[in-house]
């Protein structure tokens, strides 16, 4: 097996490792959300963790635009929109903000073509999502 498939076989079980561990908590174990259970007594101690934090819309595509945009800069990307995980919409954000990110890349460096795609990106997306998101399809 190459390179790739060694990373991908690592990759695939470090995930599947870290599901059977974070899973592992059952209902009166002690182990599960909610609190300890304290050794001595049995009884039931602290509180819950916080829930998880979700992401919003806006933030989403941020993140998913942000990621696939520094590979466009760097000239490493692959396949299509479709094959990124991102949306028609998404994917025009991404061309917007790097075709305005290459010429401050040439005249003023890496770090400031990213900041401005940042900017770019974060506006692109909160602009696509403010009315709640797109209609007329999921790739839309």
């Amino acid at each position: 097996m190459g390179r790739g498939g060694t990373t991908r076989t690592c990759l695939l079980a470090a995930l599947v490792t870290g599901l059977v561990v974070t899973g592992c908590g059952a209902s009166g174990s002690g182990h599960a959300a909610g609190g300890r259970t304290d050794a001595a007594s049995g009884e039931r101690t602290g509180s819950a963790p916080p829930s998880p934090r979700t992401a919003s819309d806006e933030e989403l595509c941020a993140e998913l635009v942000g990621y696939w945009s520094r590979k466009a800069l760097e000239g490493d990307t692959y396949g299509d929109y479709q094959s990124m995980g991102l949306s028609d919409g998404q994917y025009d954000i991404l061309r917007a903000a790097v075709a305005a990110a290459r010429p401050v890349e040439e005249r003023q460096g890496t770090r400031a073509a990213h900041e401005l795609m940042d900017r770019r990106i974060r506006e692109g997306c909160v602009d696509r999502y403010r009315d709640g998101g797109p209609t007329g399809g999921p790739w839309q």
